[in-house]
């Protein structure tokens, strides 16, 4: 499967898969200082083009928190295979909880692409007819 890649911006190293593990590593495009408490979008720099029937899963690493004290404001992204125009770039919605520094081609979430979700038909009951788990927070601790 070939992904096209554009790159928003020179001297961002390439997108490669790493021989262990099956997620993608993308890097910060930019240098940003942030104070704690501090909104952006981190430019990533990069825009592609998905496979008819996939979208990409974005994600921190583990090491994201740790090394820049950095939350993802929504938790994780999902970038769908329409996103994929000129000025598609991806970026990276993130919360600083201490002062931080990025620098360019740090490594600072991750990716991976999987099929999207089928088609589906909702329909409207009464009762839900099976054996029920006693509800929310149910197995314990």
């Amino acid at each position: 499967m070939k992904i096209q890649v554009k790159y928003f911006v020179e001297g961002l190293q390439p997108v490669e898969k790493l021989q262990k593990g099956d997620w993608i590593d993308l890097r910060a495009a930019e240098d940003l200082e942030l104070r704690a408490g501090d909104f952006c979008y981190l430019r990533l720099g990069v825009g592609m083009i998905l496979p008819a029937g996939y979208e990409a899963h974005v994600a921190p690493r583990s090491s994201t928190f740790k090394n820049f004290g950095v939350i993802v404001a929504n938790s994780f992204g999902v970038i769908d295979n329409s996103y994929c125009g000129e000025e598609d770039e991806w970026r990276l919605p993130i919360l600083a909880m201490r002062d931080t520094v990025i620098r360019k081609n740090d490594r600072i979430c991750q990716f991976r692409i999987l099929e999207k979700q089928p088609e589906l038909e909702f329909e409207t009951v009464e009762h839900l007819r099976a054996e029920s788990r006693g509800g929310f927070g149910s197995t314990g601790v």
